[in-house]
């Protein structure tokens, strides 16, 4: 009887630690698993979906600096500052996450990265981090949409009888310099000429009175991606323009 007792401790001691460490590895899956999924949360924030699922595959930091052609998108609302005049910030910050979120998605659905919020616009970027067949042409779309989108929105206003929002927006395709800036805080950054290209011709659109102004690398880049496609159409050329920040001017197009 001693010897069936000493084996039945032994049974119950070895089913025990079997289930402890069943158990600590269960768990360490699930708190592995959670911060998988946060970690493509936080992810999703900046980048499309698809984007993100290739960085989740992807042992290569962002932080390794390289140089790459970009397609870069502006975007502002125009006015801002005399549309929130006098109104009620929290009306005034409902106002911001209305247009920010809608052209938010725009920028997903269109394989963009949200690069940064600038008050009351945004910089987009179609290429990053790694370039794909068609960065040029999503822009573009993204462009058109963002501008769909708006005139959907502002049908709505005029049925609430709020002010009609106007943004103007700049894209451009050009090489620039993409790693990760800072010290503590690290960014991910876009920088070069390219980028201050795509926000001067955000700001064209004022003088050129258009929602729209693209440069021409961008509309060539464009149709080589997709020969045939009459994503430039509707689209006016106005050649010499001059640039601030350019030695010399450049042709541009600008939506009719």
């Amino acid at each position: 009887m001693l010897q069936l007792r000493i084996q039945e401790v032994i049974v119950f001691l070895i089913v025990a630690i079997t289930l402890a460490i069943s158990a600590r590895r269960a768990n360490t899956l699930l708190l592995t698993n959670a911060g998988l999924e946060r970690e493509r949360a936080n992810l999703s924030r900046y980048f499309s979906p698809n984007v993100v699922d290739q960085l989740s595959q992807n042992d290569e930091p962002l932080k390794q600096v390289k140089i790459q052609n970009v397609a870069v998108l502006f975007i502002d609302i125009i006015g801002f500052t005399r549309l929130a005049a006098g109104r009620d910030p929290h009306e005034v910050i409902a106002l911001l996450r209305g247009f920010h979120g809608r052209m938010e998605r725009e920028v997903f659905r269109h394989s963009g990265t949200l690069d940064k919020y600038l008050g009351d616009g945004l910089m987009a970027t179609f290429g990053t981090p790694s370039a794909g067949d068609r960065d040029a042409s999503n822009a573009l779309e993204c462009a058109l949409a963002m501008q769909e989108v708006l005139t959907v929105w502002n049908r709505e206003r005029r049925r609430l009888g709020e002010p009609e929002i106007q943004a103007g927006i700049g894209i451009h395709y050009g090489e620039t310099l993409l790693g990760d800036i800072g010290a503590n805080r690290l960014e991910y950054a876009v920088i070069g000429t390219a980028v201050n290209v795509a926000a001067r011709l955000e700001e064209m659109t004022r003088r050129l009175q258009t929602p729209i102004v693209m440069s021409d690398d961008l509309r060539l880049q464009s149709l080589q991606e997709l020969p045939g496609s009459d994503l430039a159409r509707g689209f006016d050329c106005h050649p010499d323009q001059d640039v601030r920040g350019l030695d010399e001017p450049m042709k541009v197009w600008a939506k009719r």
